[in-house]
């Protein structure tokens, strides 16, 4: 019988990643295959072309358009700089009209059909970092890297801010604790800071003024995030916020207690590099925020590792609830009856019974849950 697809989140303390690097357009690579690498290393660049900025130099002079060329000090392909004379009207008159570039940059073209001029602003240098420590195993010509490392990995619900690294610094006694400003001073610089069950959004303010790198905490509340983006955020792909941190949210919005495991985790690690991103998108090519510690290891054996998404849910199958009343909390699959059945709402899907981690028993809709790899 088949399954429904069942959502799950990665947390574990060893596997084998490899993060593909590619420039937004080809370029140059600048690390060979075999090479180490650090999370900050270069192994890409390109230029991007500048910016185009139309200017109506017919207009300005005041000149028919079949007259601009006769006007122009500089030519197409020229460089030119901000504020630079680039055409000048030719007049009986001790006064002339002139023409400044807006831009640095070329000339990229001269229309004596409408008197526009384009210039294009200097090309925009782009580089590619290696974000994770580990070795270059793929060199993608004229277009990037593949590098990869052995590590432990965890997934979260929901990120906000960039690429960034830092040693992992717990702040907080148990999962549960709350983290405010109070946890929060000098020797967080270029920390990743590891909270319980909320940061507040002060404390997230005070962690990005002291230079800390990066949070990871259990929840977040919606409020408090639209108060430190100063806006709502969309549907969109979220990572290129500016905003001096990375967050990264494991288990949801609102109060909810880290994961024990996750906690025990990134606690046993405490003081090693952490390299994280909370880039999420929730629509479609679903993208998570993910924190990843990289330790030494030959990348190039080989593991066997079924996707545990294939496998679907079986008993003992550790799973979150995704869904009110039981929103956030975490256990394990203790019972999977085949059958459909009927819900309060009159509909029929198929359930599962679910132990939480303080005892309690509940039946809950398979689709209602994501499985968390171990």
């Amino acid at each position: 019988m088949g399954h429904a697809y069942t959502p799950g989140l990665k947390v574990t303390d060893k596997i084998l990643l490899t993060k593909k690097r590619i420039l937004p357009l080809k370029g140059e690579v600048i690390v060979n295959k075999g090479d180490r690498v650090k999370p900050d290393d270069v192994v890409a660049r390109t230029m991007l072309p500048g910016t185009v900025e139309p200017m109506n130099v017919a207009n300005i002079l005041g000149i028919p358009p079949e007259d601009i060329e006769d006007a122009m000090l500089k030519k197409h392909g020229d460089d030119v700089e901000e504020g630079e004379l680039i055409a000048l009207s030719k007049s009986f008159f001790i006064f002339k009209s002139k023409c400044f570039a807006k831009i640095g940059g070329k000339i990229e073209s001269i229309s004596h059909v409408t008197g526009q001029v384009l210039l294009r602003g200097d090309p925009i240098p782009v580089t590619v970092k290696a974000y994770i420590e580990g070795e270059v195993v793929d060199v993608y010509e004229n277009e990037g890297v593949a590098v990869s490392s052995w590590g432990s990995f965890v997934q979260g619900i929901f990120g906000i801010g960039g690429e960034t690294h830092g040693a992992i610094k717990v702040v907080v006694p148990d999962n549960k604790t709350v983290l405010t400003e109070n946890e929060i001073n000098a020797d967080c610089k270029g920390m990743v800071i590891v909270g319980g069950s909320l940061v507040t959004s002060d404390a997230i303010k005070k962690a990005a003024s002291v230079g800390a790198t990066g949070i990871v905490v259990g929840g977040f509340d919606d409020k408090d995030l639209r108060e430190f983006l100063g806006y709502d955020i969309g549907v969109a792909i979220t990572g290129s916020e500016e905003i001096g941190i990375t967050l990264i949210v494991t288990e949801g919005f609102g109060q909810i207690n880290m994961a024990q495991k996750t906690f025990d985790l990134l606690k046993s690690k405490e003081g090693q590099l952490a390299c994280i991103n909370g880039a999420t998108q929730i629509r479609a090519g679903v993208i998570r925020p993910e924190l990843i510690i990289p330790f030494g290891g030959d990348v190039h054996a080989k593991i066997e590792a079924a996707d545990y998404r294939e496998q679907g849910l079986n008993i003992g199958t550790p799973v979150r609830v995704i869904r009110h009343p039981y929103f956030g909390q975490l256990g394990k699959v203790t019972n999977l009856p085949p059958q459909l059945t009927e819900l309060e709402s009159g509909s029929r899907a198929r359930i599962l019974e679910v132990e939480f981690d303080d005892g309690i028993k509940a039946i809950v809709p398979r689709a209602n849950v994501e499985m968390l790899e171990s």
